[in-house]
């Protein structure tokens, strides 16, 4: 199972809507084992990191006022790939890639005021989306 990286506009009924995001490699978060071999791992936590750990215990939804605090977790954890490469036994451009897709993600949301969603989409893209969301704050 993969983890997908995606991003959403809330609309003023409160709902959220998906936009329409890169091609399938580009939104690719991780397999479902990264939750706790990388996100959720000591290393990331030991940084400091507060929303990928989020991720070994369900789906990650950052809302836009996050977006910004996101990206400098990720930015924070780019100058640690080896560390966490190493700890989480992925290859160092598997860790790069993933956090690249992430950031990417982050940044095409605050573009248009969004939120991001790191998460098993297991009814696969264009079927019915459902989700649990693990919300901070």
């Amino acid at each position: 199972m993969t983890l997908l990286v995606h991003t959403y506009v809330r609309g003023r009924s409160g709902k959220d809507h998906f936009l329409d995001d890169p091609e399938h490699g580009l939104t690719l978060a991780g397999f479902e084992s990264s939750r706790t071999k990388l996100g959720g791992s000591l290393p990331v936590r030991d940084l400091g990191a507060r929303f990928l750990p989020q991720l070994a215990v369900g789906n990650l939804c950052v809302d836009p006022e996050d977006v910004l605090a996101l990206l400098s977790e990720c930015a924070l954890l780019r100058e640690h790939i080896a560390e966490l490469a190493a700890h989480s036994g992925y290859a160092d451009d598997y860790v790069a890639e993933r956090l690249a897709n992430i950031t990417a993600a982050a940044v095409r949301a605050q573009d248009v005021a969004g939120g991001v969603i790191v998460w098993w989409n297991g009814a696969g893209r264009g079927r019915r989306r459902t989700r649990q969301l693990v919300r901070l704050g």
